[in-house]
């Protein structure tokens, strides 16, 4: 049985991109904030165990919710780009691409450290041990990164706001 919804029922292509575009960066932000901090107190509290367990939900959580938001968002922005009629080459877009790129590899390597530390953490419980130093190191590092990557996607947020003229 076909059904009939007249037009006016039908969701606009531009409402449908920044719904998209919203959630998505919703999400992004949303999971990154919460896993990093489940990760950064799972760290701190010297609990093996525990750390292990966040360790690998964080990972978990990364390729559930953070991979494909991640890879919706710039998908939606050019879309939303093209149907609100701005060009691709506009000084607010540029300078969000590139903070968009540093965060995107900030991410990957914070991925990678979170894989390792899960590893380094799940072995350390096997063995009944501390968490070896190349953990800590990988923390501080895993730390840094988010700050880098957190720091971008905010004045991406900012920049996708205000459309500001930078030059």
């Amino acid at each position: 049985m076909d059904v009939y919804l007249p037009e006016a029922y039908l969701p606009d292509a531009y409402l449908v991109a920044r719904g998209l575009h919203i959630v998505s960066a919703i999400v992004l932000y949303g999971v990154g904030l919460g896993t990093a901090f489940q990760m950064y107190t799972a760290c701190r509290s010297a609990d093996v165990a525990g750390i292990a367990r966040v360790a690998r939900q964080v990972v978990l959580a990364d390729w559930l919710f953070t991979t494909p938001a991640a890879v919706l968002q710039p998908a939606s922005g050019l879309w939303l780009v093209h149907l609100a009629g701005y060009g691709y080459a506009e000084p607010w877009l540029l300078v969000s691409y590139l903070l968009y790129g540093v965060a995107g590899v900030a991410w990957l390597v914070v991925v990678a450290l979170q894989i390792d530390m899960a590893k380094l953490a799940a072995l350390a419980l096997r063995s009944n041990s501390g968490l070896p130093e190349a953990f800590l190191n990988r923390f501080r590092l895993w730390v840094r990164l988010g700050w880098v990557g957190f720091g971008c996607l905010a004045v991406v947020i900012v920049l996708m706001v205000a459309k500001p003229a930078l030059w």
